[in-house]
């Protein structure tokens, strides 16, 4: 079987079939919890940068679940309440969203970066009765609880204790509902203010095809009838290698919690903590000291690895044996890095809060091939996941003929008319902008891609990130790409500055790599290199070099703040 047959028979073999009543707790924790090697299976491993790490079982995550539970019971937390969970990445995390799931309200998870305003609004908002915090997100919580009516109690857990066996009674799951609330996560509002998508428990499921294909977490590849076991709670065999995950992706956010947290729990498998800030050097010794087998990398973080450590192997003893990337387009610099250098072809994924890995790669690691899984493009988004039927549509809702721009979407039902468990339920309070996500039953990403004939999704850039200079269409991620090639840029932005003759110039700010001085040669020389690679009417006019990038606080490259400055600037000049 070839690799594209692979895919067909794939999608047309899928099916989903998702239980009535479904617990995200329930399946990522309780069901290892009554195993009889829960005291010996490691849930989540606290880094220590000085030694080997603390280990945490699931017999231990699950008392210390049933704990916490019991204390948010006393406080009058019940089902469907917002809890805000205000942590970063630790043993104490996992609890408190085991905690909260189990009891049937919604974990609302808060990005220790946010400040004061960012806090309010979102805890305002969501009307979340509880906030539970550390050392770290204390003292931010309360300086705004005054302005939070309905937020009565904030609570620290980083002491939290882990009952000894039978110390405690126990907290069995609710009975939820597969379609019930269970997540609440605020968008990263950059292109305006932050929405509350409302996460059902049942998109545990619709994320799973999507994690095994990227990371290779098979069972599965060896044996693509296993596919079928997505189709229920029990979920798939284990692994058939050990293996250990970790993401420096904050689990405040849908790809630290979605796409690394609970899958990997839902797998009964490992994950490592790192409460602190990322560097490629942590990066690569976290993951030789934990002997790391599988991890999720923004592009950025690739970028700065590859930066710092061009031939990594040389330093650090590794065993990757999948890497996925996603939050901005990979490209094909970072793809060359990760599988001449890593020796693993990374996975590029796609998805969006609302909606979450719906689209990707699904490249073999040390796995036989066999026609298994279908090849990485460099540079390519991939194509539907397992389950997922997707498209590129116009303004109208039609999908586009091949290589034509349109917007990513994905509709509600599969290519056998079941629906889809991946969608959010909806904005909090908010449905009008629900209902202007929607163009019949597809739901729009406001990503824009073109197919191409194999059928695998090219990324073009955010529909407001695109922009015409002269007349021609510029997509900022091509342009950025071919400049982190160079070896003196470490990133790059791409921005429309105003022009009256042409409209829009194509404008880079470019953060320079270590070693490298800004200069007007090193512009000209910038020029040249796009020049030489993309389209003539591609290369940036202007160049302007900066210390670092607006960066959301998922990682991503915030284009309209530069853009946003560059209309400033151009307004000031005319008055």
């Amino acid at each position: 079987m070839g690799m594209s047959d692979f895919y067909a028979s794939m999608q047309a073999g899928f099916h989903w079939s998702v239980p009535q009543s479904f617990n995200m707790a329930q399946v990522c924790l309780h069901r290892w919890a009554a195993r009889p090697d829960a005291a010996q299976r490691v849930a989540v491993v606290a880094h220590d940068a000085n030694g080997p790490g603390r280990p945490y079982t699931y017999a231990q995550l699950a008392r210390a679940a049933a704990g916490l539970s019991h204390r948010l019971a006393a406080l009058g937390v019940g089902r469907g309440d917002r809890v805000a969970i205000v942590l970063p990445q630790r043993f104490e995390t996992a609890v408190a969203y085991m905690a909260v799931l189990q009891m049937g309200a919604v974990a609302m998870p808060l990005s220790l970066l946010f400040g004061p305003e960012a806090l309010a609004y979102r805890l305002q908002d969501s009307g979340a009765t509880v906030a539970l915090v550390d050392e770290q997100s204390q003292a931010n919580v309360t300086g705004v609880q005054a302005q939070c009516p309905a937020l009565q109690t904030v609570l620290d857990i980083a002491s939290l204790e882990i009952p000894a066996p039978g110390a405690s009674p126990e907290w069995p799951s609710v009975a939820t509902l597969a379609t019930d609330p269970a997540v609440l996560i605020y968008t990263s509002g950059t292109t305006g203010p932050p929405k509350g998508a409302l996460i059902p428990h049942q998109a545990l499921i619709g994320n799973l095809s999507g994690f095994v294909c990227s990371q290779n977490w098979f069972g599965f590849a060896t044996h693509p009838k296993r596919a079928a076991a997505l189709r229920g709670a029990d979920g798939l065999a284990e692994p058939e290698i050990p293996s250990v995950f970790w993401s420096p992706a904050d689990w405040a956010w849908t790809g630290g919690l979605m796409d690394a947290l609970l899958p990997t729990l839902y797998f009964g498998r490992p994950i490592v903590a790192w409460n602190g800030r990322f560097s490629p050097e942590l990066a690569f010794t976290l993951m030789q000291q934990h002997r790391v087998t599988h991890t999720f990398l923004f592009p950025t973080a690739l970028k700065a690895m590859m930066k710092a450590y061009p031939k990594p192997r040389a330093h650090f003893r590794l065993e990757l044996h999948a890497i996925m990337s996603a939050g901005e387009a990979v490209g094909d610099a970072v793809f060359a890095y990760c599988a001449n250098e890593l020796g693993v072809t990374v996975n590029e994924m796609f998805g969006q809060t609302e909606i979450n890995y719906i689209v990707g790669n699904c490249a073999m690691n040390g796995q036989p091939r066999d026609g298994v899984g279908w090849p990485a493009k460099p540079g390519s988004m991939g194509k539907g996941y397992p389950g997922h039927r997707v498209a590129v549509i116009d303004e109208d809702g039609q999908e586009c003929p091949p290589d034509v721009p349109g917007d990513v979407a994905l509709h509600r039902l599969n290519i056998h008319g079941e629906p889809d468990p991946i969608f959010f339920l909806g904005y909090w309070k908010n449905p009008e902008s629900t209902a202007k996500k929607y163009t019949g039953d597809w739901c729009r990403t406001g990503d824009l891609a073109t197919r191409d004939a194999d059928g695998y999704l090219w990324y073009q850039g955010r529909s407001d990130d695109v922009f015409k200079s002269a007349g021609y269409r510029i997509g900022p991620s091509e342009v950025e790409n071919c400049l982190v090639k160079h070896p003196a840029v470490a990133n790059a932005a791409v921005v429309p500055k105003p022009d009256p003759e042409r409209g829009a110039l194509v404008k880079a700010y470019v953060v320079l790599a270590n070693g490298y001085q800004a200069s007007e040669s090193l512009m000209a020389e910038l020029q040249q290199h796009v020049r030489g690679q993309l389209a003539p009417y591609e290369y940036p006019k202007e160049i302007e070099f900066i210390d670092a990038l607006p960066m959301t606080t998922t990682g991503k490259v915030q284009r309209r703040v530069l853009r946003l400055q560059e209309e400033e600037r151009a307004r000031q000049q005319k008055a």
